[in-house]
């Protein structure tokens, strides 16, 4: 059983509309911050400039990794596209990684030869807007994540969410280096954005690789969908409970323990209401249940969880 049509159609929705909005904010940050560089010759409005050019690239990115992850499963992938996500949020990390090493050379450049920072008051004003920008893109990326639960956009939202903080940081550097006749705290500022900008890019790489590695749910998810399916006092065990993400669709499949005097009529009528109280529990799923006749089921050892193991004998020593 998969996902109510009218949830998954929602939460597509909710993602497309929010991936336009980030791409047309990351062109309104770029022209300002452009304007500002010009004005100032900041470094550290250079820094977040470059931020805001690889923010358009990975929410481009977003915009169509979404739109090609809701495609609907055809012969070639039977499991949907939902791991395009996980790919468009590599790309953001690495991208991200890379606009942190560029203005590290150039803020490690500017310690060592310092340059004023002139007009300073547009570098403020451009500083402010997109600090006020960014906080309304991010408010709007939150309300759009807990609807579909997308890792792109909660991708593209980590991006927003450190610009948010980094503006507030080349705020400060633009006011210091233009008025407290300080150039060295504007690069300062500058390698404050880069350590922000690896901080996120390394969360943001570690989710990603945990969806194309099929990474399990948490155990307290894992543990309520189990207690849905034994709801039912026929459904006496589960067993083999393997859960992983694809996109925003949670892949769920398991055995279950059924009295095995029940009819295949009987049997099916069990599993299709546990699904239903599986969807309640995650209502964007792929659910396959197995049935198994207590008491008789076969092993499955490719698939089973490994078996406990006894602590190892302590070594008597470094060469025994």
């Amino acid at each position: 059983m998969t996902a109510a049509p009218s949830a998954t159609t929602d939460v597509h929705a909710a993602t497309r509309a929010i991936t336009r909005l980030s791409v047309g904010v990351a062109v309104v940050l770029i022209a300002l911050k452009a304007f500002a560089l010009g004005a100032s010759g900041s470094v550290s409005v250079l820094a977040s400039l470059a931020d805001s050019t690889l923010d358009l690239v990975a929410s481009l990115a977003t915009f169509y990794a979404v739109r090609w992850a809701a495609a609907p499963p055809d012969q070639d992938h039977r499991y949907g596209r939902g791991k395009g996500e996980a790919l468009a949020a590599l790309v953001q990390a690495g991208l991200i990684f890379a606009s942190s090493v560029f203005i590290g050379w150039e803020a490690i450049n500017r310690m060592i030869r310092p340059a004023p920072v002139e007009n300073g008051l547009w570098g403020v004003i451009v500083m402010v807007l997109s600090i006020g920008i960014t906080g309304w893109l991010v408010w709007r990326q939150t309300a759009a994540l807990k609807a579909s639960g997308s890792l792109a956009v909660a991708g593209d939202r980590a991006h927003y969410v450190a610009d948010l903080a980094a503006n507030v940081v080349v705020l400060i550097g633009v006011a210091s280096g233009a008025w407290l006749n300080a150039p060295g705290l504007d690069a300062a500022a500058g390698l404050i954005v880069v350590i922000w900008l690896f901080w996120g890019a390394f969360g943001l790489l570690k989710t990603a690789a945990d969806h194309l590695l099929d990474r399990a749910l948490p155990p307290s998810e894992q543990a309520a969908i189990a207690t849905a399916v034994l709801a039912d006092p026929r459904i006496q065990g589960v067993h083999q409970l393997r859960t992983r993400m694809s996109g925003t669709v949670v892949m769920v499949q398991m055995h279950v323990d059924l009295d095995p005097d029940l009819t295949l009529d009987q049997a099916h009528a069990i599993l299709v209401e546990a699904e239903g109280r599986v969807l309640k529990v995650a209502p964007l799923a792929d659910i396959l249940i197995h049935p198994d006749p207590r008491g008789k089921a076969e092993a499955h050892a490719p698939a089973s969880a490994p078996p406990a193991v006894a602590d190892p004998p302590k070594a008597a020593g470094p060469w025994s």
